[in-house]
């Protein structure tokens, strides 16, 4: 166009420039970013790409800055130089419609698709590269379809987890829950995030992923229901360094029945495969649950004091705490785990999952009128180190040891390991998984309770009057 149409377009003309400024600047930039452009069929590499001749206003005073944008110092808008014949002048500037594009020693070509396809065959942009012909995220280690597939199968294990209140599950960027508000005054939310250790490694050792999830499930819903709450849902992380669909899937069914048996919704979760991060076939896990209590019923140990009974709820082993250790002693001459321990062979003991308490636990904090004052969930430290958790300053929490048994599975980690009394109670549960105090003339009616609803139940302490910080004694 020639300046007297330029100075024509007016305000106008000017504001469309700019788009055409903008426009460049956009086409520049996806330039910049592009691994891999295909010219006449051929690929190359985007190393290679020397320039592009862009969008730009008519020639003229209206929008006649250079704009670059973020573009690399090779991807820049250049007149082109004099024909070789020295005839003409400095090319013209090209019109909004036609954009010529300068790549890898080639001939300049026109952008403009059907001018491409008219020309020379073949132009596809810099989004639309075959991952065949170059780098891919399947070749780095991240196979996108197997997150698909698993994906697909895990739909009905979540469907097995139903519960009032799920919105959308599984599928969207978020879960969508509706707590069930009706039922309370002054709710009061409670979330728990947990792991389980280095219990992975023998899980993965032995081939027993089925049951791994459900342990996932308990270190996260038994520290929710410590405060009297309900578990409402659960979502799920699991990384690997490659993604074995069907191990997964093996995963993921134990945190569905560790769901069902906590009466919370699986309503989510994240799957990430990252090479590098992890060697083999091993894979980590985290676990997150929210959980829902009134306020004027939490649980948070402020009514506990002397004269109090302590109640323990049995364990099914270490759950999921002290593994480090007990992985030590194997490697250290332990033997093996094919081994009968207490007439059970020891790696099935080694690898029971963690209980779940919540069906016993809560209706006791919705029954008990107030006579329950505190719930510890014994896990790494031991009683030693979970019970001071819960009881106020100025008490002393005493434990009679002899008032049961210790599972057999925690013998052999004595006896095999050389483990001192003192180490025992301040690494595991020894056979004690959660810990009630209640109201000295309540703790009859809690353990026959417990007992009914299927749990090993005694009184194996009381609280006392101490100085300072809560202590634990055992006796």
């Amino acid at each position: 166009p020639s300046n007297h149409h330029d100075q024509a377009l007016g305000r106008q003309g000017r504001r469309r420039n700019s788009d055409y400024i903008t426009m460049s600047r956009t086409l520049a930039e996806i330039a910049a970013v592009s691994c891999r452009f295909r010219i006449d069929g051929k690929a190359r590499p985007a190393a290679a790409f020397r320039e592009i001749t862009s969008i730009r206003p008519p020639a003229g005073k209206a929008g006649g800055k250079s704009h670059r944008g973020t573009a690399p110092e090779h991807a820049h808008r250049q007149s082109r130089p004099r024909p070789p014949d020295g005839s003409g002048g400095p090319e013209a500037s090209p019109t909004p419609r036609h954009v010529f594009m300068q790549a890898w020693g080639g001939a300049r070509r026109p952008a403009n698709p059907a001018s491409a396809t008219a020309e020379s065959g073949t132009i596809t942009g810099a989004m639309s590269g075959s991952p065949r012909n170059g780098p891919s995220y399947r070749g780095a280690g991240v196979d996108i379809e197997r997150g698909h597939r698993l994906v697909a199968r895990i739909r009905g294990i979540a469907d097995k987890t139903p519960r009032e209140g799920v919105i959308a599950g599984l599928g969207g960027f978020g879960a969508l829950f509706e707590p069930p508000l009706h039922r309370y005054r002054r709710p009061v939310l409670v979330s728990g995030a947990d792991g389980v250790g280095t219990k992975l490694k023998l899980a993965i050792a032995e081939g027993r992923h089925d049951t791994i999830g459900i342990d996932l499930v308990a270190m996260s819903v038994n520290d929710v229901v410590t405060h009297g709450a309900e578990p409402l849902f659960f979502l799920d992380y699991l990384a690997t360094g490659r993604l074995d669909v069907d191990v997964a899937e093996r995963v993921l069914a134990g945190i569905g029945r560790g769901c069902a048996l906590a009466g919370a919704a699986l309503v989510g979760g994240e799957t990430a495969e990252m090479p590098g991060m992890y060697a083999g076939d091993d894979y980590d896990l985290a676990g997150f649950c929210v959980g829902i209590v009134e306020r004027g019923a939490i649980v948070d140990g402020a009514r506990a004091g002397p004269g109090d009974r302590i109640v323990a709820l049995g364990s099914s082993g270490p759950h999921s705490n002290g593994y480090s250790l007990i992985r030590r002693i194997l490697d250290s001459g332990g033997g093996g785990l094919d081994q009968a321990v207490g007439g059970t062979r020891l790696g099935d003991a080694l690898l029971a999952p963690t209980r779940i308490y919540t069906a016993s636990v809560l209706p006791l904090a919705r029954g008990c009128g107030g006579d329950l004052h505190a719930i510890a969930h014994v896990t790494g430290g031991g009683i030693v180190g979970n019970l001071p958790r819960v009881l106020p300053p100025g008490t002393r929490a005493v434990v009679d040891a002899s008032s049961w048994r210790r599972p057999a599975v925690f013998e052999w980690i004595r006896d095999a390991g050389g483990i001192a009394e003192a180490e025992m109670w301040r690494t595991f549960n020894c056979g004690a998984g959660m810990l009630l105090v209640v109201a000295r003339e309540a703790a009859g009616a809690v353990v026959e309770a417990l007992a009914a609803s299927g749990e090993r139940a005694w009184v194996a302490g009381e609280i006392g009057s101490g100085k300072g910080a809560p202590e634990v004694v055992i006796e």
